[in-house]
């Protein structure tokens, strides 16, 4: 089973009582909420638990983090992305996550709740009425408000009768100055005290452990102490909530000025991010790029920043401290400006390295930074929305082979709504719309779009947007069943237009993929099968793989209607092993379906069966029956029927259930050579 559980990075201390409630809980009730103070150690709490429950479920635990998150639009997305549903309909993103939910046996993990509280409550008053499979683990600093809800409140770590805190602190003490000895009485008894002055709060212990490798223990108690006497926040409430907010200015006025300045500044980010964003996102006045190197590595060293390999997070009680301080220094907008144009230029940069060896990475990086992505489109249709035009365009097809499409169409409809009325950039939003819309199976406001394209691209004479406009004219021409229409596009756009910059030269390989496409639905398979290896020897040059992976299906699609069953089954497997590379589920929802009538073309009638079961997981996805252009539902249709005469309808059946039993992981692994893929 593929754990989704975040990795835990650093030991685990006590909490032997809070387990064993948590899994009482599990066990009894729908909705458990570990509910406590910020900095009380609850999503760490969550991570163990679930970890030990996960077993339990037969689809697995699902970790959803909320905290990236800057108010309730992206809340449904997140949780669809983290059930591993990628929606591609029409229809409402909530009724697509019910019926998704509805079936399966599941523990889902909702971390950081609070400032979402409303809009988790409803979302879990759904999902928890139409599945009864599911279980819900979330944290939360208040309880939800849901009818049934099990509240287990996460304390601080016991500081009397108990060694847990005292454990924690020569922990993380070790880990900052492993030299550290706690051997001597008066070292002992200033670690007992600095745990009981911080009242056993998890993440006030670390802050003060990671002192030691500039201070003694002695040293961080006496400070610590004076502090905690003369200068905690009368105001704030409850007296936790002063200890630990004090103790984090403690760890403030222990950073140098630099690493303050880029503590504040790093709290526009949204989710996770390596050096090189810091970099581009921070720097600026005192603070040098260099500068920001070295204040990040302070920032790690005083566990103000948590360092997990190549990527930095930052705790949400730390980032509200520095949240507080950036608003002090005046900077705010200066910081989302600043974020919104390091984000704008991620989104031109992964556009323009569309073709090449860094396809895939550039995939995963949009993937993995939609967060702050989406916040800086957020701030740009506000603030400049000529940019916003320009960074909806440029992201909205990676997002759409992502999975994203509502949010991407609505992106794309506000750009186009708020932005320039003409220009290459607005061309290119219409043209993610329309990409949006035909995706979705909207084919008449695809075809719409389309003509819309094609005459805002001619306005702008450039290559690339009269290229987009024929790709997306032809593949709803394909859709609808017009293969004549959709050759004709392709052809004259082709013809028209010249091979020019790399970037040019990706829109051509999709309009060749339109005429391999088009031949194939007209029969002439042999042209068909000639113009898709030289499109994949040409992706291939280019080391372009989202191309290449269509052609591979092509050809396995051709082969299988020229009665060559084992080439159609070798190209469709390398047509899966792309996709899979790409995260994009649809494609490999398309690739299982002409795996499985390959394998059954060859009178494997229980494996195509599996493979057809596994293919449907995929389907279920991203909320679509199955998909394609129109001269393959026959064909699904005859291979289906082989399949069930070769083995029996009850043999059929137990082995296209078990494929769609399989996690799709391993049902894709077991599809493509019987072991899991890396």
């Amino acid at each position: 089973m593929v754990s989704y559980i975040p990795e835990e990075t650093t030991s685990f201390v006590g909490r032997k009582t809070e387990l064993g409630r948590i899994e009482r809980a599990l066990a009894t009730r729908r909705l458990t909420t570990l509910t406590g103070a910020g900095g009380v150690g609850k999503t760490r709490l969550a991570v163990r638990a679930a970890g030990c429950a996960e077993p339990g479920y037969r689809d697995g635990a699902w970790w959803a983090d909320l905290a990236p998150l800057h108010d309730d639009g992206l809340l449904l997305a997140t949780v669809s992305d983290a059930v591993g549903l990628s929606d591609h309909t029409l229809r409402m993103p909530m009724d697509v996550l019910c019926e998704w939910l509805a079936d399966k046996q599941l523990l889902l993990v909702l971390d950081s709740c609070e400032h979402l509280r409303p809009a988790c409550a409803h979302l879990l008053g759904e999902i928890l009425t139409t599945s009864p499979g599911l279980t819900v683990l979330a944290t939360s600093r208040q309880p939800l408000g849901i009818k049934g809800e099990q509240l287990v409140e996460v304390e601080p770590l016991p500081v009397d009768g108990s060694a847990d805190a005292l454990t924690l602190f020569r922990d993380r003490a070790a880990a900052a100055a492993p030299g550290t000895v706690f051997d001597a009485s008066g070292t002992a008894a200033a670690a007992a005290e600095i745990c009981r002055r911080l009242e056993g709060i998890p993440l006030a212990i670390e802050l003060a452990a990671a002192g030691t490798g500039r201070h003694t223990v002695e040293q961080i108690a006496l400070r610590i102490g004076s502090r905690l006497d003369l200068l905690a926040d009368a105001s704030i409430r409850p007296q936790r909530h002063r200890t630990l907010r004090t103790t984090i200015g403690w760890s403030h006025e222990l950073c140098t000025p630099l690493e303050r300045l880029l503590w504040a500044r790093l709290t526009v980010l949204r989710a996770d991010f390596d050096e090189a964003t810091a970099r581009e996102v921070c720097a600026g006045g005192p603070l040098t790029g260099d500068g920001v190197r070295t204040a990040l590595r302070g920032l790690v060293a005083k566990s103000v920043v948590v360092r997990d390999g190549v990527r930095h997070r930052m705790l949400d009680t730390i980032r509200e401290y520095g949240r507080m301080w950036l608003a002090e220094l005046g900077e705010e907008r200066a910081a989302a400006d600043q974020h919104a144009a390091c984000f704008l230029q991620l989104a031109r940069s992964a556009h323009a390295g569309w073709t090449g060896d860094d396809q895939i990475s550039w995939y995963h990086r949009i993937a993995d930074t939609h967060a702050d992505l989406c916040a800086a489109l957020d701030h740009l249709l506000v603030h400049d929305t000529a940019a916003a035009q320009e960074m909806a365009g440029r992201i909205g097809f990676f997002w759409c082979c992502c999975g994203h499409l509502p949010q991407t169409r609505g992106y794309a409809q506000r750009a186009l709504d708020v932005g320039p009325a003409q220009g290459p950039h607005r061309t290119r939003a219409l043209w993610v719309l329309g990409i949006c819309v035909m995706l979705q199976g909207d084919y008449p406001a695809a075809e719409r779009i389309g003509e819309e394209c094609v005459r805002a691209a001619a306005d702008d004479g450039c290559d690339e947007g009269i290229l987009a406009a024929a790709y997306l004219r032809g593949l709803t021409h394909l859709m609808v069943g017009r293969p004549e229409l959709s050759l004709r596009e392709a052809d004259r756009v082709l013809r028209c237009t010249e091979a020019g910059t790399p970037l040019e030269s990706a829109y051509r390989l999709r309009c060749h993929l339109i005429t391999v496409f088009a031949l194939t639905g007209l029969g002439r398979l042999d042209e068909a099968a000639e113009a898709a290896v030289v499109l994949r020897a040409a992706c291939e040059a280019m080391d372009e793989c989202w191309t290449r992976s269509y052609a591979d299906y092509q050809l396995a699609l051709i082969a299988l209607l020229q009665g060559h069953a084992e080439a159609a089954a070798a190209h469709a497997r390398s047509m899966l092993a792309g996709k899979h590379r790409l995260r994009d589920s649809f494609g490999i929802a398309l690739g299982l379906d002409i795996l499985a009538a390959a394998v059954a073309a060859q009178g494997e009638g229980a494996h195509a069966a599996r493979v057809y079961g596994t293919g449907q997981l995929y389907w279920r996805m991203v909320g679509h029956p199955q998909r394609g252009t129109p001269e393959l539902g026959p064909l699904r249709e005859a291979c289906e029927r082989q399949a069930r005469e070769a083995v029996g309808d009850a043999a059929y059946q137990r082995a296209f259930d078990r494929g769609r039993a399989d996690s799709a992981e391993a049902g894709l692994a077991l599809a493509l050579h019987g072991e899991l893929l890396t």
